[in-house]
Formats: C-alpha cells, sequence, structure tokens
C-alpha cells in the first residue's frame, strides 16, 4: 500500500508527517514546494493506492490516468475541484470530514470586517507615506451583517458576533430554522439580505448555480459603504463587476481571502485602496492544519462512495 501527499503544507507539517508514518510506511510526500497539476499531479501519484489532496483537480481526464488509486483522502473542505462523479464512477472513493477548519475561516472572516471598517490598509498606506493623521472608521458593534450560506463556517459567525450585538441576516438553500430561532437571526432572501446589509459575507460552496453569483446586480443593490468579504470561493464573485463597483464608489470596500484566479490576476482590483486581501489563507492557522490533517490521515481508513458528498459541492 503507497501513500501519495500531493498537499505541499501538509508534506512540511512535521507533525502530520509522523502521524501518518504510523499508520503506513510506504508514503510519498511533495517535499518539491510545486503546486501539481495535470502531468505533474498524475506522475506523482501513479503508483499510489490512495492519496492525500489538498487544492489538487482531480477531474476525470486525470483519475482516468491513475490505475491504482483506490482512496482520495480530502485535506481541507472544498470539493469543487474534484470530479465526484467520475470518482464513483471509478469506484475510486473519498474521505471527507466537513467543518474542520470552521474555526479558523469565521475568525478570519471577523478580522476583515473590522479591518475592513477601521480602514486599516488606507492607515497602513498613508503612515508609510508620512502622512500621519487619524483616520475615522466605523465600528462593528450594532452593523446588520448579511451572512450568504450559513453551514458549518456560517453558523460559526453567528457565534463569534454575539458581543457585537448585531442584527443578523441569513441566507441559505437549506433551511436551518431551529439554528435561526436560537440564534434570533433574520432568514431572507438574497435580494433583501444584499440591499439590507452593512457587511455580507460569503460562505457557500462554489457549484454551477453560484459561479459568479455575484456580480453587476448584486452590486448595483448593495448599500453604497457597503463591505463584501469571500473567505469561501472566488469563483463566486465576478472580480471585474466587482472592481467597477469600488471604481464608481457603488459599494464601500471588500475583502477577500481568495481569487478567481490563484495567485490573483486582476491587478487594478488587488491595487485598489478599498480592497484588502489575505492569500488563501483561511483555513491555514496551525490548530486548523492539524485539525484538518488528521481528519484527512483517519479518512484513509474510512473512506465513502464521493455520490454521496455531491450535497455538498
Amino acid at each position: 500500500m503507497k501513500i501519495g501527499v500531493t498537499s505541499r503544507s501538509f508534506s512540511k507539517n512535521n507533525i502530520l508527517r509522523k502521524e501518518l508514518l504510523k499508520n503506513y510506511s510506504n508514503v510519498k510526500f511533495n517535499d518539491t514546494g510545486i503546486s501539481l497539476d495535470g502531468k505533474e499531479l498524475v506522475n506523482f501519484l501513479f503508483d499510489c493506492n490512495k492519496a492525500i489532496i489538498a487544492l489538487e483537480r482531480l477531474d476525470e481526464k486525470t483519475l482516468l490516468e491513475l490505475p491504482n488509486l483506490s482512496v482520495v483522502g480530502k485535506y481541507g473542505v472544498g470539493l469543487d475541484k474534484l470530479d465526484l462523479n467520475a470518482m464513483s464512477k471509478l469506484n475510486i472513493k473519498i474521505g471527507w470530514k466537513s467543518g474542520v477548519n470552521k474555526r479558523s475561516v469565521s475568525e478570519l472572516a471577523l478580522a476583515f470586517m473590522i479591518n475592513s471598517l477601521r480602514k486599516l490598509r488606507h492607515c497602513h498606506e498613508e503612515i508609510m507615506r508620512s502622512n500621519f493623521y487619524q483616520v475615522q472608521g466605523e465600528n462593528l458593534s450594532n452593523k446588520i451583517v448579511g451572512i450568504v450560506g450559513c453551514g458549518n463556517v456560517g453558523k460559526d459567525l453567528v457565534k463569534l458576533l454575539k458581543p457585537f450585538n448585531c442584527k443578523i441576516l441569513v441566507n441559505d438553500i437549506i433551511e436551518y430554522s431551529e439554528f435561526y430561532r436560537e440564534h434570533s437571526l433574520i432568514n431572507c432572501n438574497l435580494n433583501e439580505l444584499i440591499s439590507e446589509s452593512d457587511i455580507i459575507t460569503l460562505h457557500t460552496p462554489l457549484t454551477r448555480k453560484t459561479h459568479k453569483f455575484f456580480g453587476k446586480n448584486e452590486f448595483s443593490i448593495m448599500k453604497k459603504n457597503a463591505v463584501l468579504i469571500n473567505t469561501a470561493r472566488g469563483k463566486l464573485v465576478d472580480e471585474n463587476e466587482l472592481l467597477k463597483a469600488l471604481e464608481n464608489n457603488h459599494i464601500g470596500s471588500a475583502a477577500f481571502d481568495v481569487f478567481y484566479e490563484e495567485p490573483p490576476q486582476n491587478t487594478k482590483l488587488i491595487n485598489n485602496s478599498n480592497f484588502i486581501m489575505s492569500p488563501h489563507i483561511g483555513g491555514s492557522t496551525k490548530q486548523s492544519i492539524i485539525a484538518m490533517g488528521i481528519a484527512a490521515i483517519e479518512s484513509l481508513d474510512n473512506p465513502v462512495d464521493p455520490i454521496s458528498l455531491i450535497k455538498f459541492q
């Protein structure tokens, strides 16, 4: 039994390496520091029976070139880069655990809220230009926060927002009625959430339906000083329309951890003074890396048919 670990962050984590080697003696780690894709990914996994992957893409073409692969353990929670139908057809099972990095993502979303409202990018840039003066920002307390997607991260964010006494609007294709009642949340349609919120934060999976679902229409009905936060998936947002909205002052600011292309290619967007960003670090705290890694290791021995996870994709 040979295990291939394609993830770079898993491979360079000594705790996770040791934990995996307790269970498997024949392990191949990605120590190159290079993101594997296409032929490089196939060459790396060709002789592996099981794999631990992170952001690597496994489409049907790639899977057909991996005849020995029987189990994929997912390091992280996103499933959008996996062809679950093809995996099921080829009898390749998947190990996956939802919500394992929810606290690290929800804390980043909270940090983005405060960062944006207090205009910390602008403050930093002004001081670097030797312009030292007080910049007037806004409190997070008592703001109206719209959470699009109330799954594991969305629910955790609701709990983090409690001390700020925010009015919280939620929208999800799944009805979490009991949770909404317990936390006094207001369930509303997407347009109502967008038009009424001071802060909109995205926590929904990337699917065919949500691809670029936040675009020109959505920006046109946002409040003029509203903040858009995306710590979910970059392709949820039409970045060209976001740039227009920022340049024309149709919205206040935006804060993204994820981008349509990574590294981001939209230089005008990332240089906009009302845009703050981080390099896809939502799940990359020391604590969440260990939690995701242990979950991936354990999942190698408890995989399921990928078809059962399509509802999460």
